[in-house]
C-alpha cells in the first residue's frame, strides 16, 4: 500500500523549499485521510501543527528546518518512506488551561509544552498555589511560575532550572521563575492527574498574564490546569532519536 503523506511547512524559505522538494518526490496528500503528516520547520511550528491537527488521527513526523528542533527529526530528502515505516511513536497528552480574567471572562486553551504565569508589570507577581483543592503554597512572590509536561520539560521549564521529566513518567513539573519568597524555591513534581490552581493575589497592583504554548491571556486572576487525557498527540521519531533518548541526552550536556 502506498503511504499517503501530507506535507506542511512553516513560512521560512528553507522550510518552503523543503516542502516543494519532498512533495515533488513523494506526492502531497490532503491532511484529511493522510497516513502521516510531515511537518517542516522548528519546534514552534511543530507545536502549531500538533494543535491544528489534534482531531486528525494521523501521526505527525517532524523534520527540522528551524533552529533547536527538539521535537523534530533530522532533515533529509532520501529514504523518507523507509524512515516513516521504521519510526517510533510517542503519545503526549496536553494540559488544559482555564483562565479567569479580571473582567470575569473565561479563556480556555491547550498546551503541549507548558502553561506559564508571568508578571505583566514592574512588580513581582504574588501567587497562591493549590493542588487538588488543597492550598500548598499560600504565597509565592516571583517573576512567574509554570506547569510543564514531560515533552515541555526541556523547553521553558529547563531554562527556569526545572527538572527534565522522562516520557512516560506520568508527572508534571511545577517550576518558579526568579522566586523571591520563599527564596530560591525550586518547585515541585506532581502526579499527572493533579489539578493545579494558581490564584493571583493583588492583581490590580501586580498584573499577571498566562500563556498556554505562547497563547497569551492578559490580566488573569485565576488559572486552573489539568492534564487532558481525551486528547492524544501522536509524534513519530527515528529509532534511537525519540523523546526518551533526547530527554536523557539533554541531562548530560
Amino acid at each position: 500500500m502506498t503511504l499517503r503523506i501530507a506535507f506542511c511547512a512553516s513560512n521560512a524559505p528553507i522550510a518552503q523549499s523543503a516542502k516543494a522538494a519532498l512533495s515533488a518526490r513523494y506526492g502531497d496528500h490532503a491532511e484529511q485521510g493522510a497516513d502521516v503528516i510531515v511537518a517542516l520547520g522548528g519546534d514552534g511550528f511543530m507545536l502549531q501543527t500538533l494543535h491544528r491537527t489534534e482531531t486528525n488521527p494521523a501521526p505527525v513526523y517532524g523534520m527540522n528546518r528551524g533552529t533547536v528542533g527538539f521535537l523534530m527529526n533530522a532533515y533529509g530528502e532520501q529514504g523518507l518512506i523507509e524512515r516513516l515505516t521504521a519510526a517510533q511513536e510517542e503519545v503526549i497528552n496536553p494540559l488544559s488551561m482555564q483562565a479567569t480574567c479580571l473582567d470575569g471572562t473565561l479563556h480556555h486553551a491547550l498546551a503541549i509544552n507548558e502553561v506559564s504565569l508571568l508578571r505583566a508589570g514592574p512588580q513581582a507577581a504574588r501567587l497562591r498555589i493549590s493542588v487538588d483543592g488543597k492550598v500548598r503554597m499560600p504565597e509565592l512572590v516571583c517573576d512567574g511560575a509554570l506547569l510543564a509536561t514531560p515533552a515541555g520539560s526541556t523547553a521553558y521549564n529547563f531554562s527556569a532550572h526545572g527538572p527534565i521529566l522522562p516520557i512516560g513518567s506520568d508527572v508534571l513539573a511545577l517550576t518558579a521563575m526568579a522566586a523571591f519568597r520563599p527564596r530560591r524555591w525550586r518547585g515541585a513534581l506532581l502526579p499527572k492527574t493533579a489539578e493545579v490552581v494558581f490564584e493571583v493575589l493583588d492583581p490590580a497592583k501586580r498584573p499577571v498574564m498566562a500563556e498556554a504554548d505562547a497563547r497569551a491571556v492578559q490580566d488573569v486572576i485565576k488559572v486552573e490546569i489539568r492534564s487532558e487525557p481525551a486528547i492524544a498527540h501522536r509524534i513519530l521519531f527515528d529509532p534511537g532519536h525519540g523523546l526518551e533518548e533526547r530527554l536523557i541526552r539533554e541531562q548530560f550536556v
